[in-house]
């Protein structure tokens, strides 16, 4: 049997990072060697688990979960880069400079960096760029739907989405993307138009649709549950351990790099 993969939880005390330790506390694939928060003064531990403000120069983890904001992301991605530790991060908000940061730090250790670990919409990503190539002149609309108190808009993953169909399609992706629909009506056909829905306790739903003459091909996903980016970081977790230094996409995790 192989030896478990030792994990530290950057972002402890969020959303996420409670979810995460929670589920990798009953994994027996993983061993969690450190909760980290930003202050002292957020938790001293989560779900029995003693929380910390900097990893001790004795724990050396395989992996660093980030699951924090955009402002404590840069000593995330630092602590991971100097310690030689794999790094997987589903904090949004990136700007363009921590992009760069990840594609930099990705030719030292492995870096998977998501705006959604959800395994199928790993799988919706891989349909979506398949059918922009196949469906070059068709019209493209991206629907998203969220809880009431989601910040961001359109969403991580709805832009994330845009990218990689305007990719398929050579495109540059904010050259085509029309971001508020409600107020730009399609202006010509090759661009990318986003609907936004905030309301309830909506987990989170994107739907890609295709329309041509005649016809229309949608492709959706809907979460019910918020444990599932829990449960598709962890297997990212897993998988980035036995890996080279470079840069990941979830869609590797599951086999679709070269599906």
């Amino acid at each position: 049997m192989n030896s478990p993969t030792s994990i530290a939880v950057h972002g402890a005390v969020g959303r996420m990072g409670r979810e995460v330790l929670r589920l990798a506390h009953g994994d027996p694939r993983l061993v969690i060697v450190a909760a980290l928060v930003k202050s002292e003064s957020e938790a001293a531990e989560v779900d029995g688990i003693a929380c910390t403000t900097s990893l001790a120069a004795d724990i050396a983890p395989s992996v660093l979960i980030d699951f924090s904001v955009a402002d404590a992301f840069d000593g995330a991605l630092a602590l991971a880069r100097s310690r030689r530790i794999a790094f997987v991060s589903g904090t949004t908000g990136l700007s363009s400079k921590q992009h760069d940061a990840l594609r930099d730090a990705a030719t030292t250790i492995p870096v998977l960096w998501s705006a959604n670990f959800s395994l199928g919409v790993a799988v919706l990503t891989r349909l979506a760029r398949e059918a922009a190539r196949a469906l070059a002149a068709w019209d493209c609309e991206i629907a998203e739907a969220h809880h009431r108190n989601k910040k961001d808009a359109p969403s991580g993953t709805a832009l994330a989405l845009g990218r990689a169909i305007a990719n398929a399609r050579g495109a540059a992706f904010d050259d085509v993307a029309e971001r508020d629909r409600a107020n730009t009506p399609r202006t010509r056909a090759e661009s990318i138009g986003f609907a936004i829905t905030r309301a309830g306790d909506i987990v989170g739903e994107h739907t890609v649709t295709f329309a041509g003459e005649g016809e229309r091909l949608e492709l959706a996903h809907r979460a019910t549950d918020r444990a599932i980016f829990a449960r598709g970081a962890i297997e990212a977790a897993v998988w980035l351990a036995t890996q080279r230094p470079g840069s990941y996409a979830l869609g590797d995790v599951i086999g679709l790099r070269n599906a």
